[in-house]
């Protein structure tokens, strides 16, 4: 069967036009121009790998490696390198991928020794093929002597990425479309990848996307600059094929289990925590900090931050101890925190945070993302731009206040609900001087008081209140001197278990 299928892929590639050994000149616009144009006509369903490779197993695909020797730039001074992945298994889908050099486009060729496969019949089905699953990007980021994998560009529009030390965790996403809505997601694809070789003296390295979905098109630019943090400067621009009311800019994919104080874990469990990001932290077009703890819900929820030109959010892992997790596989205190900053601005809308209810830890549950109030409006033409930080915490406001602990409970003694929240950062305070603005949705606040924390050099609040018959109810806490906030304002979705 598997010889019959090269057959027949090889006569349907030899139809395929010839490309010009040249290559052909590129700039971004290029990029720009193809997704306007696509977007003047209905999507084309992208190319698929054959069924020998999709019916592949998971043992079998992990076999398959490209080869070192292999790699654009291995062997050259430029101090980055790209290595591919190969279709099949899950990864299905086809994409293409040039190189870019001296202003000139060239197509990355496939040939039967572009990777090491268990079988020479998987090595000369992928070289038929043509085309492949997905990027890498390396850099010796750890050691001068060692080329470490630090982007994956791979399935749909999704990419992650790692900063020095670091394992990866969190994903990000080109576009989100219709997160969560009753007639279900739509997953957005770049189809194409162009990528700028760097000088041999470059620490940065450009990566240009072609979006395309049945909604929208889009042109995507990546300044990649790994270290200690990584950062990505990207820019997009979008061509709606129709009105799309759902959409997510910068969208993040997380997982959040439990973390023993807000969120138990529903079956034992010998690690106390287990998430990729623990809290989703924004920052507001009015400066005002906010920090939402992440929770495993029993329903899908859907929480909305209504915000009017943001300056940045982000779903973030703040513990960074083994202790906090004790978990010698997934190391889960090494994971990237991945922080949204604008750069232009974005209006009027709502971050959007949605929370899937799961029982494994193997699946993301955790999306947050951008939304416009309008959404996108068929015909018109939308960029926007923002810097990623893959950082361990919030790159901004470092030597502000955190919050460091949330945890729920009940009151000593009482059954009467009870938070907890600690922030760091306030040596010297004077908690006489602090006040406690504590508000809930439905039900009513009872008491709120304040104490010294000298284990973080900071404080901790306490709010008791009563939901009273409600299923459902938003916590908000300020602390506050002189009516100013001296801390990031805390949020809360309490739902009755």
């Amino acid at each position: 069967m598997l010889s019959l299928l090269l057959g027949a892929w090889a006569h349907v590639q030899a139809k395929e036009p010839n490309v010009d050994a040249k290559g052909y000149v590129f700039s971004h616009q290029t990029v720009v121009d193809l997704a306007k144009e696509l977007a003047n006509s209905p999507m084309k369903p992208v190319d698929k790998a054959p069924q020998a490779l999709n019916d592949m197993d998971y043992s079998t695909y992990r076999q398959i490696n490209f080869q070192q020797n292999q790699a654009v730039w291995g062997n050259t001074p430029t101090r980055f390198s790209v290595q591919m992945f190969a279709p099949g298994f899950l990864f299905k889908d086809l994409v293409s991928i040039d190189v870019v050099e001296s202003g000139r486009a060239f197509p990355l060729s496939v040939s039967s020794d572009s990777f090491n496969t268990p079988t020479p019949e998987i090595s000369e089905l992928i070289a038929q093929v043509g085309k492949y699953a997905g990027l890498r990007l390396h850099y010796p980021m750890n050691t001068p002597e060692v080329n470490d994998e630090f982007v994956v560009f791979q399935g749909a529009s999704y990419f992650r990425a790692v900063s020095k030390g670091q394992s990866y965790g969190l994903s990000a996403r080109g576009l989100a479309v219709d997160v969560a809505q009753p007639k279900g997601e739509e997953f957005p694809m770049f189809t194409k990848f162009w990528i700028e070789r760097p000088s041999s003296s470059q620490d940065a390295i450009v990566v240009h996307a072609l979006l395309d979905s049945k909604s929208v098109t889009g042109a995507y630019r990546f300044g990649i600059y790994p270290g200690k943090p990584t950062r990505m400067d990207v820019k997009t621009t979008l061509f709606p094929r129709v009105d799309v009311k759902h959409v997510g800019i910068a969208p993040l994919t997380s997982m959040f289990m439990h973390n023993g104080t807000m969120d138990k874990s529903d079956v034992p469990d010998y690690r106390p925590a287990v998430h990729d990001s623990e809290g989703l932290q924004i920052l507001t077009g009015k400066d005002e900090m906010l920090w939402r703890p992440l929770n495993n819900p029993n329903n899908l929820e859907i929480s909305a931050f209504s915000d009017a030109s943001p300056k940045g959010f982000g779903l973030i892992q703040r513990h960074r101890m083994f202790e906090d997790y004790q978990d010698l596989e997934a190391n889960y205190h090494t994971r990237p925190s991945a922080w949204i900053k604008p750069l232009n601005d974005w209006g009027e809308g709502h971050v959007e945070l949605v929370e899937i209810p799961s029982a494994a830890e193997t699946n993301d549950n955790i999306v947050a993302y951008w939304q416009p109030k309008e959404g996108l409006k068929k015909g018109e033409t939308y960029e926007f731009q923002y810097l990623m930080t893959w950082s361990n915490d919030t790159p901004v406001s470092l030597d502000f206040p955190r919050t460091v602990r949330s945890a729920q409970g009940h009151k000593l003694f009482t059954t009467t609900p009870e938070v907890v929240i600690d922030f760091n950062k306030l040596p010297d305070v004077n908690i006489k001087e602090l006040n406690v603005h504590a508000s809930i949705s439905n039900g009513e606040i009872l008491d709120a008081w304040i104490d010294k924390n000298p284990h973080n050099k900071g404080v901790r609040v306490y709010v008791t209140f009563d939901p009273q018959d409600a299923d459902l109810s938003e916590l908000r806490v300020q602390l506050k001197k002189d009516d100013v906030a001296v801390a990031p304002t805390w949020l809360y979705r309490w739902i009755k278990e």
